[in-house]
Order: structure tokens, then C-alpha cells, then sequence
């Protein structure tokens, strides 16, 4: 069993979404796709935001970054809005 579950993940990510707007993680699929993502960034380099990554997998950590908080997923809009 995975710790956290997927739907201990999606709630944390979901959390500071307000009542009535579109959740930014709708699925499994989203969350894997995000914790893949930023596993791939810890491979290439980038700094984890965890204290104790030492000996832990790229995956492990991008999961408990993600539970944390310290990595924030952006929905399609914040994405779009970052890029302009």
C-alpha cells in the first residue's frame, strides 16, 4: 500500500481550492503525471524541498513533496497565466 494514498494526496493538493471552483487534481492519473514530473526535475537536478532526501528515490520524495505542500500542482489557467 502506498503512503499516502491517492486520495490522501488529491485532498491535500485540493485543499485550498474554494467551494464551487474546479478542482486543480480530478483523478489518479493527474497526480501520477505531477509526482512523475517532479521526480523527473529531482533526476535532473533540481534541489528537493524535503529535509532527509538523502537515500530516498526521486519518486518518494516528489510524493512527499507533494503531501507537504512544498510543491504546489497548477491547474491549466495558473499555467497559462505563469507563461505570459
Amino acid at each position: 500500500m502506498l503512503h499516502p494514498s491517492y486520495s490522501d494526496l488529491i485532498k491535500v493538493v485540493n485543499k485550498e481550492v474554494e467551494p464551487g471552483e474546479t478542482p486543480v487534481v480530478q483523478s489518479r492519473y493527474s497526480i501520477v503525471i505531477a509526482a512523475a514530473k517532479r521526480a523527473r526535475q529531482i533526476i535532473g537536478g533540481a534541489e528537493p524541498e524535503i529535509a532527509g532526501a538523502e537515500g530516498k528515490k526521486p519518486l518518494s520524495i516528489a510524493i512527499e513533496e507533494l503531501y507537504e505542500g512544498k510543491v504546489k500542482i497548477l491547474s491549466e489557467a495558473d499555467a497559462t497565466e505563469e507563461e505570459d
